[in-house]
């Protein structure tokens, strides 16, 4: 029997070889990396994490922190309402005038409901009050969003004289024409600007008539008067008491 010739073996070209390499390689990291992913993203569901990291994740959510802010706000007007009650002085001065400094970011809604009460519905905003037991407990409830103190008579005068507006029939009209006070106020003897300016400044029998016919007073932003800190201002911030200070303030914000 002939002996067999032996088989010749296929010839593959060298690039074809190369090729199988790379893809072998390929596939190998491609299934490294792909472990490593799942093998990270098991850790990371099991991750233990602290109960401040929660109600902190919690807090941030867009619509979860304005409400808490707000809930914030509403219990520290109750802390400060309970807390202050047994030291509330009212003022030897019967005239007060206050400041809405803050808007209504971070404000609850009961906060902005005793703001509008006081006619404070926007910022920088300022109204005359008779200062008596019953408003020094309101003012303590909006603190953070006021300033407040006792006017003297220049500052009445300038006020009323610069910034004054009267409401009639739910129009804002200029102090210009003391007919027009006359025809509102004469039955109560306030005939002049010159009136208005006596009655608040002595607070007189007719106080409250006068300021309700007064519009709050739209006042200007203060250069460098106010700091934007929401301590009190016995303590180095905005708001509060500032007793004979406001006077300063007034001044310029006219």
């Amino acid at each position: 029997m002939a002996d067999e010739e032996p088989k010749q073996l296929n010839y593959i070209p060298e690039v074809i070889l190369k090729k199988r390499k790379n893809n072998e390689d390929w596939a190998i990291r491609r299934k490294q990396q792909l472990e490593q992913r799942i093998k990270k993203s098991k850790g990371d569901n099991f991750v233990i994490k602290k109960p401040e990291q929660f109600i902190r994740e919690f807090r941030d959510k867009p619509l979860i922190k304005p409400y808490l802010t707000q809930e914030l706000d509403l219990i520290q007007m109750k802390h400060r309402t309970k807390r202050q009650r047994r030291a509330l002085v009212t003022p030897e001065s019967k005239l007060l005038f206050i400041i809405r400094i803050r808007g209504k970011n971070d404000m609850h809604p009961k906060t902005r409901k005793v703001l509008y009460s006081l006619r404070l519905r926007k910022i920088f905003n300022g109204v005359f009050v008779k200062a008596n037991e019953r408003i020094m407990e309101i003012l303590q409830m909006v603190e953070p969003f006021i300033t407040y103190g006792c006017p003297n008579l220049k500052s009445v005068k300038d006020l009323i004289y610069k910034k004054g507006l009267a409401q009639i029939s739910k129009q804002r009209v200029p102090l210009t024409d003391n007919n027009i006070i006359e025809q509102e106020l004469g039955k109560h003897g306030i005939l002049c600007i010159e009136d208005i300016v006596n009655e608040i400044a002595t607070v007189g029998p007719h106080f409250k008539e006068v300021s309700s016919f007064l519009c709050p007073f739209t006042l200007n932003r203060p250069e460098k008067a106010l700091q934007g800190k929401k301590k009190l201002y016995e303590n180095g911030g905005d708001s509060g008491d500032r007793k004979d200070n406001i006077n300063e303030l007034i001044s310029k914000m006219i």
